[in-house]
């Protein structure tokens, strides 16, 4: 397994929902209104966690899609440890206890790893 490549799509889903995040914090509709911005990201990691799914698979990889989901969700994970909490919540008076105790963080790792193992059982496994 080539780890760089299976790093690739976490690193991808996590680079997407940060910036969708900044962007709709800019609109005072969805920065006031947690469960429509909710919505709005939910439906925005399905997209892009397919196109990570799509691009991995492409050249033929092998590996089981819950494996690259979980993986795929615990780099997200670790970029927000690293990078997302100290620079972005931290400033804004939030701590790593308040992010990762946030129940909609874990429904969106939730959601993420059910839509790459469901890709890959659908398209990727069913091809064998």
């Amino acid at each position: 397994m080539n780890y760089l490549k299976i790093l690739l799509p976490g690193i991808f889903v996590w680079l997407c929902l940060s910036i969708s995040f900044y962007i709709s914090e800019q609109f005072p509709i969805l920065k006031n209104n947690f469960n429509i911005q909710a919505i709005i990201i939910l439906i925005m990691i399905i997209l892009y966690s397919s196109t990570g799914v799509y691009f991995y698979y492409k050249n033929g990889s092998k590996t089981n899609g819950l494996t690259l989901g979980i993986v795929m969700s615990l780099t997200a994970l670790i970029l927000d440890a690293l990078i997302t909490v100290p620079y972005v919540e931290i400033p804004n008076g939030r701590s790593y206890q308040s992010f990762f105790s946030s129940p909609f963080l874990w429904l969106l790792a939730l959601v993420n790893v059910i839509t790459v193992y469901s890709l890959w059982r659908v398209k990727i496994r069913a091809k064998k």
